[in-house]
């Protein structure tokens, strides 16, 4: 088995792990944990009724990222009932988005997810509200920087997060789900229309089963981060083996897309699915097709693609995986904002990133140099 394929083709058919070595498994799980899916793997080979095949040594990590998640959901569930408070005070609907909206409406994703932090959306013209209600209910930002503070303002769909001061959870209040300053423009109200109760928690929403899809797709296929890709494929996968179970879904679903400007990311979204976790979406690929790049751009995007959806560990990468999520990265800011505002904007970034560095290690010389008297 190819080591930058042992994590995906232990997740996509657990019964391999029969054939796993000590090493083998050192490396599985070392992949899976820097990829935010070592849950993901003790579930798989829990429902797969495979644990007996599970050396002692790796059930100890399955036992222990079992344990903390269930922390995490605990958690995150109460403190979706303090922003509730605080938006319930404006009469704000709390409609959440990514892996809280996972949780909360139990979806098949969250059996496997982590979480780092609690995405809200809210209508635009309610933004200044909602911060300011999560302010008196003990929130603050965590962005100092005069800079960032404008970036987000002006071009993003988001404010600056928010830390609450004494849990420290973090929150993400955006108001939509793509960038203002950015190629594709979307009508949030749309989403918010369509929004639907989480059965288990009074007065908390999530996007619809479709629109949930889409954003997933969105935030996967149009953004710079690849960090954690591979883990949010596979939560694309889970969504719709959950919620396509018909044509009239799938129709429900590319109808969608299309009425929001949304087929690009969707077709990527079913095109990975397929080649890298081997999932069969083809025929309803091929009602997409109008949506997909030129086949030149197509190849260049697939060898982008499936470099970057590789899992996030050194034995995955090579000088093709470092160009590969390079250029995505440039892709991502260049899909946020036009190139005379990405220019500026990515000079500034290295201009601060080489600035603290130098500075950073000035000051650490001059600390070992002082402690020398």
């Amino acid at each position: 088995m190819q080591a930058n394929r042992l994590l995906i083709d232990t997740l996509i058919s657990p019964e391999t792990i029969r054939q796993l070595t000590i090493p083998d498994w050192e490396l599985c799980i070392r992949q899976a944990r820097s990829s935010q899916l070592l849950t993901r793997l003790a579930v798989t080979i829990r429902e797969a009724s495979l644990e007996n095949f599970v050396p002692h040594s790796v059930r100890q990590h399955f036992i222990a990222t079992m344990a903390h998640q269930a922390h995490l959901r605990n958690a995150i569930r109460n403190e979706v009932a303090y922003i509730a408070e605080a938006l319930n005070s404006i009469n704000v609907q709390l409609v959440l988005l990514k892996g809280a909206a996972y949780e909360l409406a139990e979806s098949m994703p969250a059996r496997c997810r982590t979480f780092n932090d609690i995405d809200l959306l809210v209508p635009k013209d309610r933004i200044n509200d909602v911060e300011l209600s999560l302010l008196i209910h003990g929130w603050a930002s965590i962005q100092h920087d005069t800079y960032d503070d404008h970036y987000y303002r002006t071009w993003m769909h988001e404010i600056p997060p928010l830390r609450h001061l004494t849990r420290h959870s973090i929150i993400d209040v955006h108001h939509n789900i793509v960038p203002d300053s950015g190629p594709v423009h979307l009508a949030a109200n749309k989403l918010l229309a369509n929004i639907r109760p989480c059965l288990s928690t009074q007065g908390v929403f999530v996007l619809s089963a479709p629109d949930m899809i889409l954003h997933s797709a969105v935030h996967l296929f149009n953004d710079g981060e690849f960090d954690h890709a591979l883990r949010d494929l596979f939560d694309i996968r889970d969504l719709i083996r959950q919620t396509m179970v018909s044509e009239a879904d799938w129709q429900q679903l590319i109808s969608r897309a299309q009425e929001l400007g949304l087929g690009r990311p969707l077709y990527y979204a079913l095109r990975y699915i397929g080649t890298v976790l081997k999932e069969p979406c083809a025929p309803y690929l091929a009602l997409l097709s109008k949506n997909a790049p030129n086949r030149i751009f197509l190849h260049a995007m697939d060898n982008l693609f499936t470099r970057g959806l590789k899992p996030e560990h050194s034995s995955c990468d090579d000088l093709g995986t470092f160009v590969a999520r390079f250029l995505l990265y440039v892709r991502g800011h260049a899909l946020r904002m036009p190139l005379r505002l990405l220019l500026p904007h990515l000079a500034r970034k290295a201009f601060m990133q080489l600035r603290d560095e130098y500075f950073s290690r000035r000051e650490l010389l001059t600390r070992q140099s002082n402690s020398r008297f």
